[in-house]
Parts: C-alpha cells; sequence; structure tokens
C-alpha cells in the first residue's frame, strides 16, 4: 500500500486556529425537551423516600425562578462558603414578603452558586401541603412537614435543610414592622440539629419586605379562607392579578458562620435551657446580620 502523502503547511496556515465547536442550537434544546417529556410520561424518573423529584426540580422549578433571582430581584449571595457542601447542615432564615419568595429565592442561591449544587430541602407548615397542587409540587420539590423527625432523617441522610422559625408570624407581619425578627417558636430546629450533630447556618436575608409592603389585613375575608392572613398591599387587592407582581427590590442573602453541635453531649436536646440559649443565639446573630445589610444599603430598589 503506497505511503501517504505527506503536504508540507503554509505559512498562512500556521496561523489559523481550529473551528470553534458549535454551539447547540434550537435542535438540540428541542431534542432535550422531547427526550424529558418522554421520560415523565414513561415514568422513567426516580424520587426519594419524601416524594423529591430532582430531575423535574432542575428543569422546571428551577428554570422557572431564575429570571426572578438574577433579573426581577438581583440577588447577590454572600458567605456560601459557610453553608458545608457534603453533609447535612440546618440553614436558619428570616422569613417575611407576604408570600414566601424568600424561601424560594435562597433555593436558587444554594443550588446555582454554591460549588456543591446543594438542593434545599426545606420545612413547611402543615397549610402548605394541605393545600391542592400546591402540596404535591412541595413534595416534587423535595420538601416536608417542619416536624423533627421528618428533619432528622433529612439531616442524617446528609440533606441541607431550611427552615424559617418566624413562620406566618414573620411572613405575615405588617410593613412597619420590617426586619423586626418575631419570636423562633419552641426551637424544634435546634432540637433535630442538635440529636444529629448537624451545624446551623444563620441566614440573613434583605429585600423580600420590600415586595409586597403589608398595610392591613382582612381577618374576617382570611378566616372564610382559611389562611392565616388576608394582605392588603399598596396594589393588592385593588389591582387584581396584576398587584400579585412582586415589586423588584434589590435582595442580598447573607449566609453566617456555622455553629457546630457536634461537641454537645448526648441528651443536649432534652436540655430546655440549652436550646433556648442557642435558638437566642441564632436569632441574634440573624438580626445583627440584618442590621448591618440595611445600613449598608442606599437604595431599596438598587443595592
Amino acid at each position: 500500500m503506497p505511503d501517504a502523502q505527506v503536504i508540507p503547511l503554509r505559512p498562512e496556515d500556521r496561523d489559523r486556529k481550529a473551528p470553534e465547536p458549535a454551539e447547540p442550537g434550537w435542535e438540540d434544546a428541542v431534542a432535550e425537551v422531547l427526550a424529558f417529556a418522554r421520560r415523565r410520561l414513561l415514568g422513567d424518573y426516580q424520587v426519594d423516600e419524601f416524594g423529591f423529584d430532582e430531575e423535574l426540580t432542575d428543569e422546571v422549578f428551577l428554570r422557572l425562578l431564575r429570571p426572578f433571582y438574577d433579573k426581577w430581584f438581583r440577588v447577590e449571595a454572600i458567605g456560601l462558603e459557610h453553608v458545608p457542601g457534603d453533609r447535612g447542615a440546618l440553614v436558619v432564615a428570616n422569613h417575611s414578603g407576604t408570600l414566601p419568595w424568600d424561601a424560594l429565592m435562597t433555593t436558587v442561591a444554594l443550588h446555582d452558586h454554591h460549588p456543591a449544587s446543594r438542593h434545599l430541602r426545606m420545612l413547611g407548615a402543615d397549610l402548605v401541603f394541605q393545600l391542592p397542587v400546591l402540596g404535591a409540587l412541595a413534595r416534587k420539590a423535595g420538601h416536608t412537614l417542619a416536624c423533627n423527625p421528618d428533619a432528622e432523617r433529612l439531616l442524617t441522610g446528609g440533606e441541607l435543610v431550611g427552615v424559617w422559625p418566624e413562620g406566618f408570624k414573620g411572613i405575615g407581619k405588617p410593613f412597619k414592622d420590617r426586619y423586626k425578627l418575631q419570636r423562633f417558636g419552641r426551637g424544634g430546629f435546634i432540637s433535630a440539629a442538635l440529636r444529629t450533630g448537624a451545624p446551623i447556618v444563620p441566614c440573613a436575608i434583605v429585600g423580600a419586605e420590600e415586595i409586597y409592603p403589608k398595610l392591613a389585613d382582612i381577618k374576617p375575608l382570611a378566616r372564610l379562607l382559611g389562611v392565616p392572613y388576608f394582605p392588603v398591599t399598596p396594589l393588592f387587592p385593588h389591582f387584581g392579578l396584576l398587584g400579585a407582581v412582586p415589586l423588584p427590590s434589590k435582595w442580598y442573602i447573607e449566609f453566617g458562620e456555622p455553629i457546630e453541635t457536634a461537641s454537645y453531649p448526648e441528651g443536649a436536646a432534652d436540655d430546655p435551657m440549652l436550646v433556648f440559649s442557642l435558638s437566642d443565639q441564632v436569632r441574634e446573630n440573624i438580626q445583627h446580620t440584618l442590621y448591618r445589610l440595611l445600613s449598608q444599603r442606599t437604595n431599596v430598589f438598587l443595592g
């Protein structure tokens, strides 16, 4: 067989770069969507014992939330290095904003900007899981009831668990009380951390208080609908669905240094004074961080 002919490079060819690989076109995007739809129709996906559907969360829920995080609220996440990447931890945050956008934006911050792309498994109020559609979607997104057994199972399994101890008292407080932390309940989240030895990561969120400034509460209507409150804001309910669009405030989410719990002796979770002391420590940490972030902010909508 004759030797292959070697053609020397011409001088003008030596500096010529190899062509860049083509970026995925719309055909690839359509193919991915069709493949995703096919897997869903055939049941070719997995959920864990809590109902968490990781593929649905990544491909649908987070994609829908990302524009709000990046473009609408222009969230800046600070201190992500304080959130463990390879073990269970409890993220404890302030709660505000009339609707739980703060919890959703924290989820995006930890998945998209943490080096380990962590999923936040939130502990939600009973009402969330009693609502049609919303309860099922919350389960699919990996969230569960705010109870110690579920929290401990998730933490023991190495999951990142999110809790908002102010509950409806925080998210539904009037605008005049913005950034003033409400009572943290009975400290059940502290007990879960102590029993599993998981670190507690305080998280302070600035910006959510201004998205729906709550001016009043129509209590009779809230009781009729079976919800904790029926808010009146500058735009809702006067402008209907348009009034439900959140105002584009500038957000900051800061994760503080973790509070380790592994060194506490066995049975520490049953000591009410210790639980109260740790709960108060976390609350004070978040409150001071909020004040610091607010003192650095020059404009609600520009940062």
